[in-house]
């Protein structure tokens, strides 16, 4: 085999250039197996590096059935890589097997994939090639046999991909079609308004004690006494619980009624929004 179809096939094998090519091929006498050991190398120095940089571009990726759901972020630094064959293919291999490892990142990087390489391999393989950091991100998996899932993609780019995508779980002993047609309608809810909880109890301490602090300073910074404050802190921190727990929240449909009351009016005992997820990338 020639200089040329050697390197031509270390392409083909690697996705290297073909300088990179030339010259581990040179370094490894022309043995194939060889080279794509050191491009790998070079490879994982190469992703390193990209790494100090910022991805805050990328795609969600969703997979399951109605009894269990799995989400994925996989960010790169650019849309334009996001709508990459390569990227894509890869995020959406990504999204299955982390459905079937129910979400669990050390158990992802290192399975094979169906080129026969880890994960984690791929992943550099994949930063060498597109020349971009890449990171896999948040990661949940929602599944019960108990209650209804659904998935709701926003913006999508691709069959299962997207910039935004939501699970949500409902439990539930009904088969009612209205189930169905709510637990669709909740998941573009979520999309549309971004709760923080479910209800309000359940915020997290660390965000309300940060949201806290900032009325604090602002209503400080407008001259307001120190007991005018504790009284107005304590109604703006209402509000802001109110406004970010999902049961709490006007329902995007039919904005004159909160969540919970729609829930109400459904009439389907025992109906309840168990959990839910919402990754936006760039959040």
């Amino acid at each position: 085999m020639s200089d040329i179809q050697n390197i031509k096939k270390l392409r083909s094998l690697t996705g290297a250039g073909f300088k990179d090519c030339s010259s581990a091929l040179e370094e490894s006498s022309g043995k194939i197996d060889k080279a794509i050991e050191i491009l790998r190398i070079k490879g994982i120095s190469k992703a390193s590096k990209k790494m100090l940089r910022n991805a805050n571009e990328g795609l969600i990726a969703i997979s399951g059935d109605s009894n269990r759901y799995s989400i994925i972020e996989l960010n790169c630094e650019t849309d334009f890589v996001a709508k990459n064959e390569d990227f894509i293919n890869f995020s959406k291999e990504l999204s299955e097997l982390n459905n079937s490892i129910k979400s669990d990142k050390d158990k992802l990087i290192k399975l094979k994939m169906k080129n026969d390489i880890s994960v984690e391999e791929n992943l550099v393989n994949l930063i060498s090639k597109i020349g971009e950091k890449i990171t896999i991100g948040r990661i949940k998996t929602i599944e019960s046999k108990s209650k209804k899932i659904f998935k709701y993609h926003h913006s999508v780019i691709k069959d299962n991909l997207s910039k935004l995508g939501v699970i949500v779980s409902i439990k539930t002993e009904s088969d009612d079609e209205k189930v169905d047609i709510f637990g669709k309608q909740l998941s573009m809810h979520i999309a549309a308004s971004n709760p923080l909880s479910i209800e309000a109890k359940d915020i997290d301490e660390q965000i309300i004690k940060k949201e806290e602090e900032l009325i604090s300073q602002e209503l400080k910074n407008l001259g307001k006494p120190e007991d005018i404050i504790k009284k107005i802190s304590i109604g703006k921190i209402n509000k802001f619980k109110e406004e970010n727990s999902l049961l709490n929240q006007y329902w995007v449909m039919e904005p004159k009624k909160k969540v919970k009351e729609i829930i109400q009016e459904l009439n389907i005992p025992n109906l309840k929004v168990e959990d839910f997820i919402r990754l936006k990338i760039g959040d």
